[in-house]
């Protein structure tokens, strides 16, 4: 016991001993209080050999009392502001990096975007090119009519069940051959009454009656392009389709009734294009559901300028797709 406080009382002394000199020379008081702590901890060991939890504490203790530590902390204010500012910079980092990569996959979505538009534009203006060079150059497609077809000025068609047949010569030969298309139509009579959009309508229709579709076609869609405010327009092009659809296209039909209805919505032929479009579409083996949106559009939008015929045509056409 005597041996363990004389080493005690000899630590304090060499600690308060040393007191002045830690101001002065830091890393030397340092390692002098660490030569202290482990001598201290060897006499404990000789003394006390069962560990630190038989040792003794002395009955007689100085006071506590709070000394203002002399000397250098053990950190200075400067390296406590240097860590915090290189944790900063390291946040400051990482917050860079995260907003780059963020701005890096917003341009590659922006990209992507403005690509996939652009080959989607393409493709569109093909699509709308190779429509109208088609309008323009291809024959035309076959069709039902019926008995709200177009009229001409003076006549009004009906509705064949069957496209007639040319009748065949009555004494064949066998040099004999059919006049060329050209031929025929230079035999239809131009009218010439001053009004050029009511002119070239009746004789695109005296071309379709012929069934010089390729000419009546070329002469119909000129009337609808040119002179869209003349109340021809509208029967031009609904006729257009029809001529489209005599001659097998009915997608070419299609797209000239839609134009039809969207052109001239208010256009005394607008519900023959749209039921006609219908016609369209079953040609094209489209779905049911497709036709019968026309028919629920043109009976929605027209109702009450049908007539009964066109009623009944649009109920036998519904009831063929089962529209509901």
């Amino acid at each position: 016991m005597r041996i363990w406080m004389m080493a005690g009382v000899t630590a304090l002394m060499l600690a308060s001993g040393t007191t002045g000199g830690v101001a002065s020379a830091q890393t030397a008081v340092e390692g002098r209080v660490d030569r202290l702590e482990r001598e201290m901890r060897a006499v404990q060991r000789k003394v006390f050999p069962g560990g630190a939890g038989m040792t003794v504490e002395p009955q007689i203790t100085a006071p506590q009392t709070n000394v203002d530590p002399l000397g250098v902390p053990a950190s200075s204010p400067i390296t406590d502001l240097t860590a915090r500012v290189s944790a900063l910079e390291s946040s400051v980092r990482s917050m860079t990096g995260q907003v780059e990569q963020d701005g890096y996959r917003l341009r590659q979505l922006e990209e992507g975007f403005a690509a996939y538009k652009k080959a989607t534009d393409a493709r569109i203006k093909l699509l709308e090119d190779r429509a109208t060079a088609a309008l323009v150059t291809s024959p035309a497609e076959p069709a039902v009519v019926d008995a709200t077809g177009d009229t001409a000025p003076t006549t009004a068609p009906t509705r064949p069940a069957v496209r007639p047949t040319r009748p065949a010569a009555t004494t064949p030969t066998p040099a004999a051959t059919e006049p060329a298309a050209d031929e025929t139509a230079a035999t239809i009579a131009r009218p010439n009454t001053g009004d050029p959009a009511e002119d070239g309508y009746t004789y695109g229709y005296r071309l379709w009656q012929a069934k010089q579709y390729a000419a009546a076609e070329k002469e119909l869609k000129a009337v609808a392009d040119k002179y869209p405010k003349h109340r021809r327009a509208s029967f031009a092009q609904n006729l257009l389709g029809r001529s489209y659809l005599d001659e097998g296209k009915p997608s070419l039909a299609s797209l000239a009734f839609y134009d039809s209805y969207k052109k001239f919505p208010d256009g005394e032929r607008a519900p023959d294009s749209l039921y006609y479009l219908a016609q369209s579409l079953v040609k094209l083996k489209k779905p049911a559901a497709d036709v019968c949106k026309v028919y629920t559009e043109l009976t929605e939008v027209y109702g009450d300028k049908l007539t009964s015929g066109m009623k009944a045509d649009i109920a036998k056409g519904r009831a063929a797709q089962k529209c509901s």
